[in-house]
C-alpha cells in the first residue's frame, strides 16, 4: 500500500494535489506554458531523430544503436519524455482545469513523476559540465557537430533551467537523492556491461587500462561525479526554494479550474 507518510516525504500528498504544481506556472498562463514544454519536448526528438539520420546516412549506423549505452543520450531521451508527459498534463490542466490524469492514476505515479523531475532538473547540468569540462570535445569541427553537441550538451541545461524558474513546483523531496545516485550506479553498470559485450569504454574516464593501471583515475571520477551530483541537487533545490520566496506561491491557473473557485469562495 501506498501509504500517506511516504508520499507526503515525496512531496505527493493530497492535501496538495489543489496547488497543480507539476502543470501550472507562476509566470505563463496553462496554455503557454504547454505550448512551450511541448515545443521543447518536439524540438529534443527531432534533435535525436535527425541525428539518427544523419549518421545512417553518412556511414556510422553503429552508433544509432551504440547510443543507447551513453549517458548523455539516455538523459536527453529523459528531457523528451519527460516534457512530453508535462505537455499532456499541462494541457489537460488548462482545457479542464483539474489533473485529469494524475486524478484516475495510482499515487505511486505522482511519486515517480517527482523523481523523473528531479532528474531531468539535476542530471543535465552533470551531462553538460562533464562534457565540456572533461571530455575536451572539437565541436567546431563542422556545423552539423556544433549543433549536435550544443543541443545535447548545453540546450540540455537550458531545458532544466526553465523547470526550475518556471512551475511552481517545490524544492525536491530529499527522499528522490537517493534515486539520483541509484541511477548513476546502475549507469556505471551499464558502461561496463557495455565494454563486455561490444568492446569499447562509452566514456574515456571509465577505461581502467587493460591491467588496471588507472584505476585509481576511474575511482576518483567517480567520486567526483557524486560529488558534482550533490552540489548540483542542493544549489538546485535551493533555486527552486528561493523562487517560490520570489513569486509567493503565484500560480497563473486555468479558468476552469473549479475547484480553485470553490476554495476561494470559502475562504480556503
Amino acid at each position: 500500500m501506498f501509504k500517506g507518510s511516504f508520499a507526503s516525504l515525496m512531496g505527493v500528498d493530497a492535501s496538495l494535489d489543489h496547488h497543480h504544481a507539476f502543470e501550472t506556472s507562476w509566470l505563463l498562463p496553462p496554455l503557454a506554458f504547454a505550448l512551450l514544454r511541448g515545443l521543447i519536448s518536439l524540438y529534443i526528438f527531432v534533435t535525436i531523430f535527425f541525428i539518427w539520420g544523419w549518421d545512417g546516412t553518412h556511414g556510422h549506423r553503429d552508433q544509432i544503436g551504440q547510443s543507447f549505452s551513453y549517458f548523455t543520450w539516455l538523459t536527453y531521451w529523459g528531457l523528451g519524455f519527460y516534457f512530453l508527459a508535462a505537455t499532456l498534463h499541462t494541457t489537460c490542466y488548462a482545457v479542464y482545469g483539474r489533473s485529469v490524469l494524475f486524478d484516475h492514476w495510482p499515487r505511486v505515479l505522482r511519486a515517480l513523476h517527482a523523481i523523473l523531475y528531479t532528474t531531468i532538473t539535476t542530471l543535465p547540468f552533470l551531462v553538460t559540465i562533464v562534457f565540456w569540462a572533461i571530455l575536451h570535445p572539437s565541436w567546431f569541427a563542422n556545423p552539423f557537430n556544433a549543433w549536435s553537441n550544443l543541443s545535447q550538451h548545453g540546450l540540455n541545461s537550458l531545458y532544466a533551467l526553465l523547470e526550475i524558474l518556471l512551475p511552481t513546483t517545490n524544492p525536491h523531496p530529499l527522499l528522490t537523492f537517493p534515486f539520483l545516485v541509484l541511477i548513476l550506479l546502475l549507469y556505471v553498470a551499464l558502461a561496463y556491461l557495455t565494454n563486455y559485450t561490444q568492446g569499447f569504454y562509452t566514456y574515456s574516464f571509465l577505461n581502467p587500462g587493460p591491467h588496471g593501471e588507472h584505476s585509481r583515475s576511474v575511482t576518483a571520477y567517480c567520486f567526483a561525479i557524486l560529488a558534482a551530483i550533490i552540489v548540483i541537487f542542493a544549489l538546485v533545490w535551493a533555486a527552486i526554494w528561493v523562487r517560490r520566496r520570489l513569486t509567493r506561491g503565484a500560480i497563473k491557473r486555468s479558468r476552469h479550474d473549479r475547484e480553485h473557485l470553490e476554495m476561494a469562495c470559502i475562504g480556503v
